[in-house]
């Protein structure tokens, strides 16, 4: 085996290098150590959760039985000094879309579970009867019976969890969305603090009987090789995140809802089920807007200088939120009434529905209805009444919302108009409309876990211009570029830290902070095969799952519907021409598999 793998065999520093499972089917847990091959293979967040995933979960299994695993993982960095480092990853199989599923989530809770003294926390198996599990360092995890805490929405939850006595916690949780097997459910964090938002594993935890997971803070922390070149690093990031504009200015002052105008302006925000690119009517739900009009405070998650959070309050209510791709809920379906628009993003975060796929499956309903496929005068484009009314449906399953409940792909096949369903292999797309940023649009495409703008963020080159700018309508080397893209944001996913910090520090940060953590020498070159080797082990649970090339595609729409207006006019995606590109450079057969020489050469089992 390759030194590139191996390393030095040594327990990785920045890791307890400790794994914690627990059989709900059979009340029963486990402590084991993690291979060092897989650390230094695979890093830790969503490399090593990708690497533990799929040994464990047959590609076949269902998603929603006892044998597919939650599997939630710490990076190496995570829980340390280095800014954004709050985050960490889950890794289950998607009900939404059959797929791998890759998640992360930011607040406190990763943290919490690294102070517990375990790296990751796997879950597998079915209790017969709603419980918690309760994970408290140095102690054997509880699983606790919980009849009480099922049906409340995850604020009540929370609420109700701080009322036992339990000491300091951080808690991951569902909603009656979850509970009714929504196949979009999130978990939320902290009641509804943060999410793991995208794919349904809410509704994986929900088929568990699993209502929470409390982990009370605990003192473990792991070994630092060289904490005195650490902390030179961080201050020099910091000092560069003081002055770079999008981490010092827009994200703090505005919050991500601040990309709202400017995609809105290029005429590239999903508007009307993505029939529209461009409406004048959009700033009235932008960053700028909820600033002046219902913004409390900002909010930040553990050791980020930006705080990009927005805590926000209407007339009768107040909440987090909501974040510019939740603000779909009123782009996708012309509802352009901000505190409708705010209040439906609570709405979804209390019953623990993911915005983008909600508000996705839901304009599709819309665009059926305008048809004549669907017979509801009340599901209109613009009406501002039903959304919450919705919204409440589809995480109870009552009326319509039974329908709803399985998603735009599901819905729009049943009542015989697919091209209705704005999706990619099952899952909504976000706020960004392909035509107008066209290496974004093959980046969509080949997303390894569907409909995803995180996978592969080109728009931060053909918008922002970070690292530099490309044009955004032309394909030359976009596919060179995406996968470049592609294997470092499973990098930044597995170390792990948010995508925010990358506007101000370059990628040579991450391998400096890296090494000075866990001894090894991960130079840009090391960690870039790495993030390759996790991207093809993605792939290749795909493909035995069932995915082949036909599935590397975007919405009929993007491919022949010219955007009819805004700087995006007259925009199609020719999409064939780059995909031929990004296969050749992945070393991918026709069938879309990856090759049998590239899964040798990254140290894969076929």
């Amino acid at each position: 085996m390759s030194a590139q793998i191996a390393g030095n065999l040594e327990p990785m520093k920045g890791m307890h290098n400790k794994l914690l499972s627990a059989d709900l089917s059979v009340q029963s847990s486990a402590e084991s150590t993690i291979d060092a091959e897989k650390l230094t293979g695979y890093l830790g967040g969503r490399g090593l959760g990708v690497k533990l995933f799929t040994s464990l979960v047959n590609p076949r299994t269902d998603p929603l039985s006892p044998d597919n695993c939650l599997v939630f993982a710490t990076g190496p960095l995570t829980g340390s000094i280095v800014p954004t480092s709050g985050r960490f990853s889950l890794v289950t199989k998607s009900p939404l879309t059959g797929l791998i599923l890759y998640s992360n989530t930011g607040g406190s809770v990763g943290p919490a579970l690294k102070s517990t003294g375990y790296d990751c926390l796997v879950v597998r198996g079915r209790l017969d009867e709603p419980c918690y599990m309760l994970v408290s360092e140095g102690e054997e995890p509880q699983i606790i019976p919980c009849r009480d805490l099922w049906g409340l929405d995850t604020l009540e939850t929370q609420n109700r969890l701080e009322s036992l006595g339990l000491g300091r916690f951080h808690s991951l949780m569902i909603g009656p969305a979850g509970e009714n097997g929504v196949l979009y459910a999130s978990i939320m964090n902290d009641g509804n603090h943060r999410a793991f938002g995208r794919g349904g594993s809410g509704a994986v935890m929900g088929a568990k009987n699993l209502k929470a997971i409390v982990i009370k803070v605990g003192k473990a922390k792991p070994d630092i090789d060289n904490p005195e070149l650490l902390t030179t690093y961080v201050k020099s990031a910091r000092d560069k995140m003081k002055v770079a504009p999008i981490t010092n200015s827009s994200l703090p002052m505005f919050g991500t809802a601040g990309l709202l105008n400017v995609i809105n302006e290029l005429g590239m925000l999903g508007i009307k089920n993505f029939q529209v690119g461009y409406s004048h009517e959009a700033e009235n739900l932008s960053g700028e807007a909820i600033r002046e009009q219902i913004f409390e405070k900002d909010e930040g998650c553990y050791a980020c200088p930006i705080r990009c959070g927005r805590m926000t309050k209407t007339q009768s209510m107040n909440g987090k939120g909501p974040e510019f791709e939740s603000l779909l809920l009123g782009t996708l379906t012309s509802i352009f009434d901000l505190v409708t628009v705010t209040e439906a993003n609570y709405h979804c975060n209390l019953l623990g529905l993911d915005t983008v796929s909600t508000a996705g499956t839901i304009s599709c309903a819309m665009e059926l209805r305008e048809k004549g496929a669907l017979n509801d005068d009340r599901i209109q484009f613009g009406n501002k009444d039903i959304l919450i009314p919705l919204i409440e449906d589809i995480a109870y399953r009552r009326g319509i919302g039974e329908e709803l409940a399985s998603g735009s792909a599901q819905l729009a096949a049943k009542h015989g108009m697919p091209d209705a369903a704005v999706h990619v292999k099952g899952m909504e797309l976000p706020a960004y409309d392909p035509r107008g940023a066209i290496g974004h649009a093959l980046g969509y495409a080949t997303s390894n876990r569907g409909g995803c703008h995180l996978t592969g963020y080109l728009v931060s080159m053909e918008v922002f211009a970070a690292p530099k700018k490309i044009p955004r309508a032309s394909t030359g080397s976009k596919a060179d570029l995406l996968v470049l893209k592609q294997h470092q944001s499973a990098i930044e996913d597995s170390l792990i830290v948010c995508k925010f910090a990358g506007y101000a520090l370059g990628f040579d940060f991450y391998s400096r902070f890296a090494t000075a953590v866990t001894g090894e020498d991960l130079n840009i070159t090391r960690l870039m095969k790495i993030g390759e080797r996790i991207y093809n082990l993605e792939r290749l649970f795909n493909v035995k799952a069932g995915l082949s090339r036909k599935d590397d595609t975007l919405p009929k729409r993007f491919l022949t519907e010219p955007l009819s207006e805004g700087l995006s006019k007259g925009r199609t995606v020719p999409l064939d021409s780059m995909l031929e590109d990004y296969y050749r450079l992945r070393d991918w057969d026709k069938t879309g598999a990856p090759s049998r020489a590239k899964l040798e050469e990254l140290h894969i089992k076929p």
